[in-house]
């Protein structure tokens, strides 16, 4: 049993997703499935568990971490409790979103991608989250939160 910045890897976890590569293995663009999968039962997808996915599907590790780098909803950390999401639309930009984006980054100390050091949040930067009428726009876990200033981040933050 090791462990990984809280993506702990152990027998009954490891043996569902034993299961999960044996019914993906063999069908075309399984390795998404099997990460998203993986990542379900991990909490994200730290090297080690590239390395098995990779050996288990008889395919190089840069092909994994590849796929993993370029999606953004995989993680090779642990994620927060809550994910904060920038919105760096045009909308949003224009109206003050990388205003935004630097207040988060001093304020949680972290930098997109990253998850705060107590585990609170993650912060991540999107393409655009559907309200441009309403920007800059930010989301926190599933809640869109509009016309967001430095000011009213700090105090929607208080209340996590």
């Amino acid at each position: 049993m090791h462990s990984h910045n809280g993506c702990v890897i152990n027998e009954s976890k490891y043996s569902a997703l034993n299961n999960i590569i044996d019914l993906y293995k063999d069908k075309e663009g399984s390795l998404i499935q099997i990460l998203h999968a993986a990542q379900n039962i991990y909490g994200c997808l730290p090297l080690d568990l590239q390395q098995i996915i990779a050996q288990k599907l008889d395919i190089p590790l840069s092909r994994v971490s590849g796929v993993i780098s370029f999606y953004s909803f995989f993680s090779i950390q642990p994620r927060g409790l809550h994910t904060i999401r920038v919105c760096l639309g045009t909308a949003c930009y224009v109206r003050g979103g990388k205003k935004i984006v630097e207040h988060l980054m001093k304020t949680l100390d972290v930098k997109p991608g990253e998850t705060t050091a107590d585990g609170k949040f993650t912060f991540e930067v999107a393409r655009c989250i559907g309200a441009c009428g309403l920007a800059p726009a930010i989301m926190i876990d599933d809640i869109v939160y509009k016309q967001m200033s430095p000011t009213k981040i700090n105090e929607l933050l208080s209340k996590f």
